[in-house]
């Protein structure tokens, strides 16, 4: 049974080829996969590519309180709002009892990102009442008729108006004709109406309230609104910041929205559905049709009942009060109208949508509603010029101790630092590679408590070529050529190299866990590189050291090999002689005994 495991091992032996291919190919796959993603360089986080840093204040609305419990859901949807725009190292965290910080780095969303994390109010869904394009105080008010043509529509998309359709019938219908708009009517007739009630009559029932406010507003509130609407010019910030903004999702109010640059006015009912009742809600790309780019939305039990309701009196309407508003913040960031009663808890939105429109949809939808209301305090623009000089210090001092382990290489292991900086270089490979996919793959980014732990990794990955050099170095001394020593040192080696990694990858996956922000990327780094030290040590050390064994050089001991037995202070080879036993046996020697 040893002979067959002998030449086994043998036959491993004798092909490190193989290994030495295998991470060849491996290399090459990762540069062509690094070139065909368009990144060639890592992402940099917030402290080395610059960016934005927001102040939020919370303020209590009615039934939520400023407590713990409310913030810390406040900082997770905001987390997943700006990671869901594909934001990467972003950082929220409370600040005191009512302060949340927001750190934006710079990149290709980071600008939308400010702008939703910004608009930290509830989601709403309203119905419309009346649509017109805003216009300055004192000029002419859109035409009242606007049959054969067609106004542009806040959404997703500039030029056309989205439509919302049951999702079981969405293949097999088609939508009314996606540049329809509302008619233009006076505000009165709008008023008269009525707007369906959140808890409205049953779908089909027809019988819309009578009361434009649904909160029991009188004639007298009913004015009030006609004249905030006819007196609101959304092409005023000062106007904007004050529409919709108090509104209680029980009253009707006016609101803004904005499309390819043109600003709209909004007469809005009473909210039918609350953005704490979509459950999900994600862009998809209509594959089996010509919808293209849709938004489909989940709700929970008692919002598909609510939706039921609302969209079931919306569509016996005409335009523009078959359309329902989605309102964040005070501002209508879409309307689509509606072709007929929606039940079961699932819907779609489509339109001309581009997927950045639909995604960005999607995300105010998902991660809308806050339990509580935010005020931004401060924006800041935060420069990289602090963090260029720390990372310029940081590489000059791990250039400076990558120095001093090659000179110490050098001079204690001669020809074997060649082996060891070989190593290193393609461990560095594999680490730049690796990072640079990370980044489009799960929005990994490269901040200086990464570059430290990828700096900390040099010394985890010298110290695994040094244990397998001592252990060779051993096996010499014993009196062992080369060839066997590097084959019988191994398994030895290798145990102590495993431990050692397994106990550094520990670490930094319990200091990932329990730690947040910044902190997180250096436990990343560091983990990512003790596993690449164990690919780099079996999949290149360990062959390279096995083919090195068989050249002459190093096979012959040269004394700059670093495995010249006479420095290693080698003993000969050890031959036992076996003491006769039995009467012949001479006297022992008490000592001995």
């Amino acid at each position: 049974m040893a002979a067959p495991k002998r030449g086994r091992s043998a036959s491993a032996q004798s092909k490190p080829g193989r290994s030495l291919a295998l991470i060849l190919i491996a290399i090459a796959a990762l540069t062509g996969g690094m070139f065909l993603s368009g990144h060639k360089t890592p992402r940099l986080g917030i402290d080395l590519a610059g960016g934005t840093s927001i102040t939020l204040k919370a303020k209590a609305d009615q039934g939520s309180a400023i407590n713990k419990a409310n913030m810390d859901t406040a900082v997770d949807i905001m987390n997943r709002r700006v990671n869901g725009l594909g934001v990467s190292e972003a950082e929220v965290q409370t600040q005191g009892n009512d302060n949340i910080i927001v750190n934006i780095p710079k990149g290709t969303n980071s600008k939308e990102a400010q702008q939703q994390v910004g608009t930290t109010a509830k989601l709403y869904f309203r119905p419309v009442l009346l649509q017109e394009a805003s216009a300055p105080a004192g000029s002419p008010s859109p035409s009242a008729s606007t049959s054969g043509g067609s106004s542009p529509k806040p959404g997703a998309s500039p030029s056309s108006s989205s439509s919302a359709k049951e999702k079981a019938t969405s293949s097999g219908s088609s939508s009314p004709n996606a540049t329809a708009t509302s008619q233009g009517r006076p505000v009165t007739d709008a008023l008269k109406a009525g707007s369906p009630s959140p808890s409205g009559s049953p779908s089909g029932s027809g019988k819309p309230s009578a009361s434009p406010s649904a909160s029991g507003s009188g004639s007298g509130d009913a004015k009030q609104l006609q004249a905030q609407f006819a007196a609101l010019d959304c092409t005023k910030p000062t106007d904007r910041a004050k529409a919709g903004k108090d509104a209680k999702p029980g009253d009707s109010t006016v609101a803004c929205g904005q499309v390819d640059g043109n600003w709209y006015k909004y007469l809005l009912g009473p909210a039918g559905v609350d953005g704490t009742e979509v459950k999900k809600a994600q862009a998809v790309f209509d594959t089996q049709g010509a919808a293209g780019w849709q938004v489909q939305m989940t709700f929970t039990k008692t919002g598909a009942n609510k939706f039921a309701d609302i969209t079931g009196q919306l569509a016996q309407k005409q335009k523009p009060q078959n359309e329902f508003g989605i309102v964040l913040d005070g501002e209508v960031v879409s309307s689509p109208f509606v072709q007929q009663a929606i039940t079961g808890g699932q819907a779609e939105i489509s339109g001309s949508f581009k997927q950045e429109e639909a995604q960005s949809l999607a995300n105010m939808l998902s991660y809308g509603a806050l339990p509580l209301s935010f005020q931004e305090q401060s924006v800041t623009t935060v420069t990289a010029a602090l963090g260029g000089e720390q990372l310029h210090a940081g590489l000059v001092a791990g250039a400076i101790g990558l120095a001093l382990v090659v000179i110490y290489l050098v001079v204690y292991y001669r020809g074997l630092s060649i082996v060891a900086m070989a190593s290193l270089l393609v461990s560095a490979i594999l680490t730049y590679l690796i990072m640079t996919l990370l980044g489009p793959a799960i929005n990994f980014a490269l901040n200086l408590p990464a570059v430290c732990g990828a700096i900390v990794a040099i010394g985890i990955t010298a110290d695994s070529f040094i244990v397998y050099f001592e252990r060779i170095r051993d096996e010499i001394r014993e009196g062992r050529s080369l060839r066997p020593a590097v084959e019988r040192a191994w398994p030895r080696a290798r145990r102590t190299i495993l431990v050692s990694d397994f106990v550094s990858f520990l670490a930094a996956a319990v200091l990932f866990i329990v730690t947040v922000g910044k902190v997180q990327g250096f436990a990343f780094t560091l983990g990512l590189t003790t596993v690449l030290d164990v690919v780099v040590v079996f999949f290149f050390t360990k062959p390279l050291m096995t083919v090195l064994a068989r050249r002459k050089f190093f096979a012959d001991g040269h004394k700059w090999s670093g495995l010249d037995p006479k420095s290693l202070g080698a003993k000969p080879p050890l031959r036992r002689t076996r003491r006769p036993a039995g009467p012949t046996a001479g006297p022992v020697d008490p000592k001995e005994a």
